[in-house]
């Protein structure tokens, strides 16, 4: 018997690492335990990812049973495959599994390739904290089903709840731990009554049988801790050490393990009465900590409540009018109309003839789909072309929209400094603990033996990296939200990092600097003949199909209601929208856009060239809407406060006729530059960090695109309307402008906490370590003190935030 196992060791499976029973299933000298094994691994070689097996070494999962054919035909249905997926159209579905099996760095490697396992998988995505994978794949080519049993082949099958998908997801305490803090709980409190006739009575006092017959009992009550309370402690140390990783839970099972054996030994030897009571209080005291850190977690939840300040609004229809409210206002059944180039906030129904989406938002492929009346547009899609009704289906989802938001398509990809030092003292600390309880064993043991036990226990149970990992997600993740509380909505922690490293401010004027209500939009004939009543009414329901703020502004200001429907509806960047209306081309848009080809405008005896639009009809030039801009309140003070710690310039695609206004805010030193296209937006900016500039760009969010998604951190402007751009990383009110400073100020300020937090840290691990190896520390104060470490860490980094916020006045 001794034997065979010792010889089945040797028979590891190559994919798994499990023992194989036999040599029976090989290929050449690999061994496998079972035909599953051996299946992935001819799929894995046959794809060309060979490199898989470099990552970790036996990286695999076991497949205990090959995929039954019929086992996921229910994926075929059409009811369950609409509910399953998160967009669907005729060639395309995105799909979210939740997959436990995912446990290493190499299964994220297998499962971000899975499009060499079939070539209908376009892309995907791992989340490993929430072991979930987004994958956006053809379904010309590959059915769900087809998709889960690729997976599933492969040892990934996905966890798939129906039940779950109509009812929303509530987060539950885990009953687990609290059974197994009741275990430890009783233990503890048990040996520690068996043990009072030592601690209280006088050498000789107690009978010796007495003593050793309490001294068993403590190991019966012991066991239960050791096999239950303790085993996520064993098992995650086992685990690490199996995939040749020593994480932070393995000098915490190697302090429990000695000070469980030395005490087992001594009541064995009948030497002493060993020291259950510290153990068992240290586990009870971890798992107190751990519950406690959780509780504290889940108070401080970061996941930002976008319903309650998302400037994100859309137009619904009320009453015969037309009113905007925030999409977390929607409801069920409301109408909505979209404009151009605007933001599907809900899956709904189309109640226009046709219109053309875009959905590579959703999915990162720029193509336009065609629906017609009645059929289900996806939430995430882009309306391109004329202004179109849609009916609402289901509720609207922030998650949803901020998972798309944060798709690696519109990501910066800078690199991430404090993140960086974090990660390179948590992958040594526990070499560095390890070393350091080693020592001052090695140097007790020869003095005092207790002592010896002691330090070395004490130190692999103080020391604790946790705090040092905490400090960045809470002290960003409170800063993210309450940068919310101010109407300043960042897309994620890394942005925050980006703002404190801005040295050079760029704004945009039209819908930036200025208010998307003016003074007055004054219209001036340019033609022999003045435009008629109808023709009027004509270019309103043009400059309705645009979200550019000009075109908003002439929609809100030409008088009546619109009666004809627009075909042919283009809009070009930068230049003008342009449409066929009862069969005349009507254009709006710049004077050189128009000019082209026009003797009209040319020869024509025009006015000033203020903040204009120029109207076109048929090819002739009609007339002119001229508007006089409302500057934003305190933007002189604004600009004059940002100058003081940052290069501030201005890029603008109109003309200067109001550059004397803008040089009294910008002052001399301030770049001013006008009658800029996109390109040309676009071209200064990488010019500037070419030359090491970190840029932050401010725009109105669609028309400045580019220059949003090329800057370091891009602030979309939204007031009354918002067409929602995927490129930029901050979302602000435009109300809020002139609290920009106090924005960029508390970003520098939080990433002043996560050092001063990271200080904290080590502070506590250098004094905890001095007391600890001087033996001064028992075990079970040591137990006591280390959640405390992360839970004063996580207390510091958000009442910090919270005041700082206060104190700048962001809320």
């Amino acid at each position: 018997m001794i034997s065979n196992k010792t010889k089945n060791q040797d028979l590891i499976c190559f994919h798994c690492g499990e023992v194989c029973d036999n040599k029976d299933i090989h290929i050449g000298e690999k061994l496998f335990c079972c035909q599953g094994c051996r299946i992935v691994y001819e799929l894995i070689t046959d794809s060309g990812l060979d490199s898989y097996y470099d990552i970790e070494k036996k990286p695999g999962i076991r497949l205990f049973e090959n995929p039954v054919a019929e086992k996921y035909a229910y994926l075929d249905d059409k009811l369950i495959i609409q509910k399953l997926l998160d967009f669907q159209d005729e060639s395309t579905g995105t799909v979210t599994f939740t997959i436990p099996q995912i446990h290493c760095s190499a299964c994220i490697w297998l499962l971000e390739n899975l499009h060499k396992f079939h070539p209908g998988v376009r892309s995907a995505k791992v989340n490993f904290l929430k072991k979930e994978v987004f994958i956006v794949f053809s379904t010309d080519q590959l059915t769900l089903r087809h998709l889960v049993e690729v997976l599933a082949s492969l040892g990934y099958g996905p966890e798939i709840s129906l039940e779950s998908l109509d009812q929303k997801k509530q987060q539950i305490s885990s009953r687990k731990i609290w059974l197994k803090l009741g275990v430890a709980g009783f233990a503890f409190g048990n040996v520690m009554l068996l043990s009072f006739p030592e601690y209280l009575a006088g050498v000789g006092e107690i009978e010796p049988q007495f003593l050793q017959f309490f001294s068993y009992l403590n190991i019966l009550l012991s066991l239960p801790v050791l096999f239950y309370s303790a085993s996520d402690y064993f098992r995650s140390a086992f685990v690490g050490l199996k995939k040749k990783i020593i994480n932070m839970d393995v000098p915490i099972s190697m302090g429990m393990l000695v000070l469980l054996f030395r005490s087992y030994w001594e009541i064995i030897s009948d030497s002493g009465t060993g020291y259950l009571d510290s153990f068992t209080g240290l586990v009870f005291f971890l798992l107190l900590g751990k519950l406690f850190q959780q509780k504290t977690y889940d108070s401080l939840n970061f996941e930002r409540d976008y319903k309650s300040y998302f400037p994100i609004s859309t137009t619904i229809i009320d009453d015969l009018k037309e009113k905007v409210i925030p999409i977390s206002n929607i409801k069920i059944g409301d109408r909505i109309v979209l404009r151009n180039r605007e933001l599907i906030p809900a899956d709904a129904s189309l109640n226009s003839t046709s219109a053309q989406i875009d959905y590579s938002f959703v999915t990162g492929e720029s193509r336009l789909v065609t629906k017609y009346q009645g059929d289900l547009v996806y939430a995430g899609g882009r309306l391109s072309g004329a202004v179109a009704e849609f009916e609402i289906r289901e509720e609207v989802s922030q998650s949803y929209l901020t998972k798309l938001w944060n798709h690696d398509t519109f990501k910066n990809q800078a690199a991430s400094i404090i993140s960086s030092i974090s990660d390179k003292v948590s992958k040594y600390f526990t070499f560095v603990v390890l070393g350091v309880a080693i020592t001052a064993g090695l140097y007790w043991l020869p003095r005092d033996a207790a002592i010896a036990w002691n330090a070395f226990t004490a130190v692999l149970i103080i020391a604790c990296p946790c705090a040092l990992a905490l400090s960045i997600p809470f002290t960003l993740g409170n800063g993210l939200r309450l940068l919310g509380r101010g109407s300043f909505i960042v897309k994620n922690i890394e942005t925050i990092e980006n703002l404190a490293k801005i040295n050079t401010v760029i704004f945009d004027k039209t819908g930036t600097l200025t208010s998307q209500q003016s003074e007055a939009v004054v219209f001036h004939n340019l033609s022999d003949s003045p435009l008629s009543k109808d023709e009027m009414l004509n270019i309103k329901t043009l400059a309705r199909q645009s979200t550019h703020p000009l075109s908003y502004r002439i929609y809100q200001n030409v008088p009546g209601e619109i009666v004809d429907s627009v075909a042919q509806y283009a809009e070009e960047e930068g230049a003008g929208i342009s449409g066929v209306i009862g069969g005349r081309e009507y254009r709006l848009g710049s004077k050189n856009w128009l000019a082209s080809g026009s003797d009209t405008l040319k020869n024509s005896d025009q006015r000033p060239e203020l903040s204009s639009t120029y109207v076109a009809i048929d090819g002739t030039i009609r007339g002119q809407f001229e508007f006089i801009n409302r500057f934003r309140p305190g933007l002189a003070e604004t600009i004059k406060e940002l100058q003081g710690r940052y290069a501030v310039s201005l890029l603008s695609g109109d003309s200067g006729h109001e550059i004397e206004q803008l040089k009294g805010f910008f002052g001399a030193t301030g770049e001013l530059r006008f009658e800029q296209s996109p390109a040309e937006k676009l071209d200064y900016i990488q010019a500037e960090q070419a030359h090491g500039k970190h840029i932050l760009m401010i725009g109105d969010g669609l028309n400045d695109a580019g220059a949003l998604k090329q800057s370091d951190v891009g602030i979309a402007i939204s007031d009354d309307i918002s067409a929602f751009s995927p490129a930029c990383d901050v979302i602000m009110l435009g109300n809020q402008l002139r609290n920009l400073p106090k924005f960029l100020n508390f970003s520098s300020s939080c990433i002043k906490i996560v050092y001063l937090s990271f200080l904290m840290s080590f502070i506590y691990n250098i004094v905890g370590l001095f007391f600890a190896v001087q033996g001064l520390l028992s075990p079970l104060f040591a137990a006591v003190l280390m959640p405390i470490s992360s839970i004063s860490v996580v207390f510091f980094s958000t009442m910090a935030t919270t005041m700082q916020a206060r104190r700048k006045g962001i809320f």
